[in-house]
């Protein structure tokens, strides 16, 4: 189990510098014709983040119920992205390590109970599968127009 939750958690890390990384890049520019920018991708996810971290990971780590609730993706995701907007981008990137960083920090500090437990629905394995998945089809969305956007 070690094994699996150390690979998952160097995928999971990836993003903080890849973040850092594309930082040179037009982040004013949509990723593709009706798509979110570099912008508002990165707050997209950064808020992804947050809103794990302030309703699943910290309640957990500190024994507190978990308070995620049914949401409307595109309502969210709307309102992530105007956040965004509100953010330069050095802003923007410090939110995104920040985040990341705390999920980091807190899941690499719990026992393997608290990390195989099922939560409700939420288990700690499905999250990081699922968001490692989401990073990176964002991630891939940036490369594959990233001349467009240098």
């Amino acid at each position: 189990m070690q094994a699996v939750k150390d690979d998952l958690l160097s995928q999971f890390r990836a993003w903080t510098s890849y973040v850092r990384d594309i930082e040179p890049l037009d982040w004013a520019k949509p990723v593709n014709e009706g798509k979110w920018s570099v912008h508002g991708l990165v707050s997209h996810l950064m808020m992804w983040d947050k809103y794990f971290w302030e309703r699943a990971i910290q309640p957990i780590s500190q024994d507190q119920p978990l308070s995620l609730q049914e949401l409307d993706f595109d309502e969210f995701n709307r309102e992530a992205v105007e956040f965004g907007h509100a953010k330069s981008k050095s802003e923007l990137i410090e939110l995104t390590v920040y985040y990341r960083c705390l999920i980091l920090e807190a899941i690499e500090g719990m026992d393997e109970a608290m990390l195989n437990r099922t939560y409700g629905e939420f288990t700690f394995e499905s999250y990081l599968r699922d968001f490692i998945w989401h990073d990176q089809h964002h991630r891939s969305q940036i490369e594959e127009r990233k001349a467009y956007l240098v």
